[in-house]
């Protein structure tokens, strides 16, 4: 597997810090798709989520660059109709990046291609699946011009595949605190100093998950989960889950 470089592991940290420090969890994918457009030097990044049950009902979240619109869902049903190689290369349980060419004799020859070419100029393709639970099948998808993705995009892809699960998970986390919120009477996390992240730690403390279980799912390390604890603790003035979950109840930072 190609070497990567210094840079490569500063754009992973870039992007750590810009997700972390958003608090619009609808504007995220649309921060992550802008950095891979930069650090994969590639036109066109499409995030996208498919039932496996339903196929015919494609979601797209996030793209770069921004001129792409409200359209790419429509681009996304399009790939879907055209039996877009990726697809079955998700569903047959494959979770490695890959090229369009590696995994498609003549890519040049299907009409995915010819429609990427018609629509955005770009002629290479790179998938990176978002490995999940149940029927969601979940993608990152990203079209290039001129040459070919290479081995190091690859090793690059797959270093930053679990970053993006965690991200994933981030959002939707996020979204569900939001949702929740709507239906009560929460505070918004930012007026006791929380992070979004803490944020979101604080509200699976509240479930009564342990730090292990709140690490899977959000795809950290208990020790990192561990650092956020520290942190939420002294900002709330509490020191232990007990009295910080109470806390969060009462100040209706949590449900």
């Amino acid at each position: 597997m190609s070497h990567l470089h210094a840079r490569d592991y500063e754009r992973m940290l870039d992007l750590a810090v810009a997700v972390l420090e958003d608090k619009d969890p609808e504007s995220l994918w649309h921060l992550i798709a802008a950095h891979l457009l930069e650090a994969f030097d590639c036109s066109t990044v499409i995030f996208a989520g498919l039932q496996t049950v339903n196929l015919a009902d494609p979601v797209a979240e996030g793209w770069a660059p921004e001129s792409l619109g409200p359209s790419v869902e429509e681009v996304v049903r399009r790939r879907v109709e055209l039996q877009h190689p990726l697809i079955p290369y998700l569903t047959s349980g494959e979770r490695s990046p890959v090229t369009m060419n590696r995994i498609t004799d003549g890519w040049r020859n299907t009409a995915c291609y010819s429609e990427a070419r018609r629509e955005f100029g770009t002629t290479h393709q790179l998938g990176l699946p978002l490995p999940t639970e149940g029927n969601l099948m979940r993608a990152v998808s990203l079209g290039r011009k001129g040459p070919d993705f290479t081995d190091h995009d690859l090793a690059f892809a797959a270093r930053i595949q679990p970053l993006l699960v965690a991200m994933d998970n981030h959002i939707r986390e996020l979204r569900r605190l939001r949702t929740a919120a709507l239906g009560t009477s929460l505070l918004p996390a930012a007026e006791h100093g929380l992070t979004p992240r803490e944020h979101t730690v604080l509200d699976l403390l509240s479930q009564g998950l342990t730090t292990t279980a709140i690490g899977h799912r959000l795809t950290i390390s208990p020790h990192t989960v561990n650092r956020h604890l520290e942190k939420i603790y002294r900002k709330l003035g509490t020191n232990n889950r007990v009295a910080t979950v109470n806390l969060a109840r009462r100040v209706g930072l949590v449900p």
